[in-house]
């Protein structure tokens, strides 16, 4: 998946892609083998794991000006619980602003009055097709969905003017929602407009 098309023009020439096969296939990942030709001759095997599904969404809900609402829940990857902000992937025939709603009702037991796209944001860009994207919400109101987590999901409230001392702790290490952070933040006080329409 190529990057957002506001994304400035690099003068490169893109390399010429000579052949493509999927090396593996699972429920949840597809991998690729890629081989490469670049504009200076030079040939190369790349893999990279493709992204699936409708997409995805990651929702910071303010409670307030000053005040975001993560969820603690457990991570298999890292085979401990951890503290992140409701993500998941967009159902079909939703759209993103929708999915971002409904995960926030599922995992956070709120809904929003307003939901503001930030960015489209990629995990791993050198290896990984998989993006994401990053929604403010406001105007939370309470109203609770069933979702399909296996365990109750805890809420855990932060102030914005302590994100430095937040980002040292041991539970807070998933980089998608450390990002989203400072998105919320510069854009919360100015110094960020998003530039970028809503992927459909």
């Amino acid at each position: 998946m190529p990057p957002d098309s506001n994304t400035p023009k690099s003068d490169k020439q893109k390399p010429e892609i000579l052949h493509r096969k999927t090396v593996t296939h699972s429920r949840l990942f597809r991998a690729d083998e890629i081989h490469l030709r670049f504009s200076n001759g030079e040939e190369r095997h790349y893999e990279k794991l493709c992204s699936g599904g409708n997409g995805a969404v990651l929702i910071v809900p303010l409670l307030d000006e000053n005040t975001v609402l993560l969820v603690r829940e457990y991570a298999m990857g890292l085979e401990n619980y951890h503290l992140a902000f409701a993500k998941g992937a967009r159902d079909p025939g939703e759209s993103l602003y929708e999915a971002a709603n409904r995960e926030l009702k599922e995992e956070v037991g709120y809904g929003a009055t307003e939901l503001v796209f930030l960015k489209r944001i990629y995990l791993s860009p050198s290896y990984m097709e998989h993006s994401i994207n990053v929604f403010a919400a406001r105007g939370l109101y309470p109203e609770k969905l069933e979702g399909d987590e296996p365990e109750p999901i805890e809420i855990e409230a932060l102030k914005l003017s302590e994100i430095n001392q937040f980002m040292m702790r041991a539970d807070v290490c998933e980089g998608r929602s450390m990002a989203a952070l400072f998105l919320v933040r510069e854009w919360l006080a100015g110094n960020f407009v998003p530039s970028e329409e809503c992927p459909s």
